[in-house]
């Protein structure tokens, strides 16, 4: 196993689908000749030419339209967004066109296109830079939701992602590219909708995705040295969920503790606890637990963002809850 960094095995997994498939392009802002604005793509445009990996202009509703297009005529584009946020600008061609378009032409064009780039927060970026959106697009029928929380899951599921016929988000993080994990020399992937028990336990399930798992892992070693045994499940896509992971490790631990970096109206932790609550409420010992963000824009003070992010110390105030410690 080498040991390397979260944008290393982004770029790896692009990389190696392209050269195995001409169909498979890159485009977005600053992608080729700045190596990604996270350096994501460092090395692409010098291996495979400005024509398989292009620079946009800042146009998001443009260029996400022009790789809709390409993906319905044979081709099988990587959009890369310096931000989720920014999708907003070209949201109708998420979800109006991509999402819909094998449906509304009865299957005659499928749209085998990846999203990706950063998702939350990652520091004092302010409230329009600092949104997770994965519950917008885990809501439209017709989007897979895809978001990794190391190399390795990253790795293997961007290249399913790449791989797959159907339109995929894949989420990312700014503050996880430099993070460093181990990711085998050989070739391999990982499913779409299938989530990783990433830690054992006994006495509680906590279920989380993306970055803000780490506080996760935090909590469960506090825990853990007052006899409190964590399982902890990496959820990897959001969407399609795999409810089954979730639902046979409550059934094990008999409670449930919800991390999530999102809002909490309507969020993805608010699926999943309905979810356990319909399919395995005789085997709840205690009222499900959720932690998210505060319901307010993310504030910029780092005081105030320090407060309105979830942390460790909220998931131990919440397993002890559901332990009625």
């Amino acid at each position: 196993m080498r040991t390397i960094q979260f944008r290393e095995a982004i770029c790896e997994a692009m990389s190696e689908e392209m050269r195995h498939d001409e169909s498979i392009y890159l485009m977005g802002e600053e992608v080729a000749e700045y190596n990604g604005a996270y350096k994501a793509s460092k090395g692409m445009l010098a291996e495979f030419g400005e024509k398989r990996v292009i620079d946009t202009p800042i146009a998001e509703l443009g260029f996400t339209g022009i790789a809709v297009g390409s993906a319905m005529n044979g081709c099988r584009p990587i959009v890369e967004y310096m931000t989720f946020n920014f999708c907003l600008v070209g949201i109708d061609q998420i979800i109006n066109n991509a999402a819909k378009m094998r449906q509304m032409t009865g299957g005659q064009f499928n749209v085998p296109i990846v999203f990706r780039g950063p998702t939350a927060s990652a520091g004092q970026l302010g409230a329009t830079h600092s949104q997770a959106l994965e519950n917008w697009f885990a809501n439209t029928p017709g989007l897979k939701v895809v978001v990794p929380s190391t190399p390795y899951d990253a790795k293997g599921l961007l290249k399913s992602a790449i791989r797959d016929n159907d339109p995929v988000i894949f989420m990312e993080s700014e503050q996880m590219y430099g993070d460093k994990g181990e990711v085998p020399d050989g070739e391999y992937t990982i499913p779409l909708g299938v989530a990783d028990v990433k830690r054992e336990g006994k006495d509680v399930t906590i279920v989380s995705f993306g970055k803000i798992i780490k506080e996760a892992f935090i909590a469960a070693d506090e825990l853990a040295k007052e006899g409190i045994s964590c399982e902890i499940i990496d959820l990897r896509t959001v969407r399609p969920m795999d409810k089954d992971a979730i639902l046979t490790s409550v059934k094990k631990t008999n409670r449930l503790v919800i991390l999530e970096e999102a809002w909490p109206f309507a969020s993805i932790s608010s699926e999943i606890t309905y979810i356990v609550q319909e399919q395995a409420f005789d085997f709840l010992d205690a009222p499900i637990q959720r932690i998210t963000t505060a319901d307010t824009p993310a504030p910029y003070s780092p005081v105030l963002l320090k407060d309105w992010l979830p942390n460790a110390a909220d998931v131990v105030k919440a397993v002890k809850k559901v332990m009625y410690k």
